[in-house]
């Protein structure tokens, strides 16, 4: 099954604005505030929409956004800027069809995702060059990260929108070397603050976290037989090999070295 893309973009605002197709939609759209703020219809009314919020339409819904003066920050100036794709197809059709897709949802930007956007966006700008077989998968799996990005924020086990945010900062930056303030920027919340809602979300520390994920990437890295095991231990985030052992051990009930020679004879 075929998903096309029609057009998208990165749209940037700095004087009022508005647009409308009140009579419905012709195709699908997916819109993503990154910066600023705009209004636009949600069930039935206008909703303001701040950086994070997801917007998905599907062909026949109504749909206005306005960008307004009102809207500047507080330098007086306008800056709303958003990624946005129009696209069709049975994929999505099927895709859309298989499961509710909420019209507005407040999601973490994760600079994953937003790769996605960006390389559709370049692939789309090939013109005449385009590959639509890429183009087709590239969307495929943005919309199921658009996806799962939503679900995340609406039922991860109950857990806090701020609490999903720290951990997949974690998630993204376990294998390299970051503090717990860093978690704590992120998100906004003071260290103390942050600490303990990671802990009341997920029922472990940051750290814990940051360890169980630095051992599942060492675990996959221990099938490239080039790498020492103390150049995995290093790659993953482990300051040094003995706390990679120790804590590998902790976890496995075994030694990295004895369990890297069992799945080498399995």
């Amino acid at each position: 099954m075929h998903a096309k893309l029609i057009t998208c973009g990165y749209s940037f605002h700095h004087e009022p604005f508005d647009v409308s197709a009140k009579s419905g939609l012709h195709t699908y759209l997916f819109r993503l505030q990154a910066e600023g703020k705009c209004e636009a219809l949600v069930h039935g009314g206008m909703r303001e929409i701040e950086a994070g919020h997801l917007l998905l339409f599907k062909p026949g819904d109504p749909y206005e956004l306005r960008i307004e003066q009102t809207m500047a920050g507080p330098d007086g100036k306008i800056a709303s800027g958003d990624y946005y794709l129009f696209c069709s197809g049975a994929w999505i059709d099927q895709w859309w069809n298989r499961g509710p897709k909420l019209p507005c949802t407040k999601i973490d930007l994760d600079p994953r995702l937003i790769s996605l956007w960006r390389q559709l966006i370049l692939e789309k700008r090939r013109m005449e060059e385009e590959d639509e077989e890429l183009s087709s998968y590239l969307l495929q799996a943005l919309c199921l990260s658009l996806e799962r990005a939503a679900k995340e924020t609406v039922t991860l086990q109950g857990k806090p929108f701020t609490g999903t945010r720290m951990k997949r900062f974690i998630e993204a930056h376990a294998t390299s070397a970051f503090k717990v303030e860093d978690v704590a920027d992120h998100v906004g919340l003071s260290v103390s603050r942050a600490v303990h809602l990671f802990k009341e979300c997920f029922g472990k520390t940051m750290i814990q976290y940051a360890t169980e994920v630095r051992l599942t990437s060492a675990v996959e890295r221990m099938h490239d037989r080039s790498m020492s095991l103390e150049q995995i231990a290093l790659s993953c985030g482990f300051g040094s090999y003995p706390y990679f052992h120790r804590a590998f051990t902790q976890r496995f009930g075994i030694s990295p070295k004895l369990y890297r020679q069992n799945s080498q004879n399995t």
